[in-house]
């Protein structure tokens, strides 16, 4: 069971979650030693570099050995290329350096804009392609184009190790028994969003893991949960446990600090 935040790195923490006075290059270390997973999300909005993940995996076991990261997938692939021809940008995603995080890579997310609706051949073909274990994404990345240059790839891996992914939709479109099965025939866990009823609130076992965003039930991104919320989820995250699912748990209600308390408070109770 990993509860977490999505990201660590917000201004409006800082004196609340984090310690007043708190370095910021310490915040990582700060919050892996409180949680037990974070989501990587820089790496939705631009890729990253081998160094930034190798430094976030140092800062994160040193305090805690077996923390794991997820790591959101580039908008680029799910937003702008909507998941088409999407061979190189992936190779480039993992060669600009995932696998440095070594045995702290949990699952990887894919998120789709609400506008993207369900098309079985698209969303088929893309997790198909997708590698399955990080030796495969090593060869993968090795058709990297020059928005990686060679000096800044990371096209190799200590070990070989499986490769879990979700999948989190926006679209009513998704929610369908058609939708579940190609998910659930390249084992790719749905991501079950609570939004604040913006978008659809889908509880679908469609890969060997569970996957849950918190993004409020109250009001998008900004409200907290009550007692009786984090106790109805930490019966949920405890059954899917129970099953021999490994579940994956992250708060994004960050816009007034909430999310690093409700993961604590999440985990005291598991």
């Amino acid at each position: 069971m990993r509860i977490g935040i999505s990201g660590w790195r917000y201004p409006a923490w800082r004196g609340d979650f984090y310690p007043k006075g708190l370095a910021q290059r310490r915040e990582l270390e700060y919050a892996a030693e409180h949680l037990t997973s974070i989501e990587i999300n820089g790496s939705f909005y631009s890729l990253q570099r081998p160094s930034s993940y190798a430094a976030w995996r140092a800062e994160a076991i040193a305090v805690r050995e077996d923390f794991v990261f997820a790591v959101k997938g580039p908008r680029y692939v799910s937003h702008l290329k909507r998941l088409k021809d999407a061979e190189v940008p992936v190779a480039n995603f993992f060669a600009s350096g995932l696998l440095a995080l070594g045995e702290t890579l949990g699952p990887i997310l894919w998120q789709l804009p609400e506008s993207f609706r369900f098309d079985a051949g698209v969303v088929d073909a893309f997790l198909a392609a997708l590698p399955r274990t990080t030796t495969d994404a090593a060869e993968l990345a090795l058709r990297h184009d020059d928005k990686v240059p060679d000096d800044r790839a990371l096209t190799t891996t200590d070990a070989r190790r499986h490769l879990h992914y979700a999948l989190e939709f926006r679209s009513p479109s998704f929610a369908t028994p058609e939708a579940a099965e190609v998910l659930r025939r390249h084992d790719v866990a749905t991501v079950l969003a609570d939004t604040a009823g913006r978008w659809p609130k889908v509880d679908q076992d469609t890969g060997k893991v569970r996957y849950v965003r918190l993004h409020g039930d109250q009001e998008l991104y900004a409200s907290g949960y009550t007692d009786r919320s984090l106790d109805d989820w930490a019966g949920r995250v405890r059954t899917w446990a129970d099953a021999g699912q490994d579940v994956f748990v992250y708060f994004d209600n960050d816009m007034k600090g909430y999310a690093p308390h409700d993961a604590i408070r999440l985990i005291e109770r598991l």
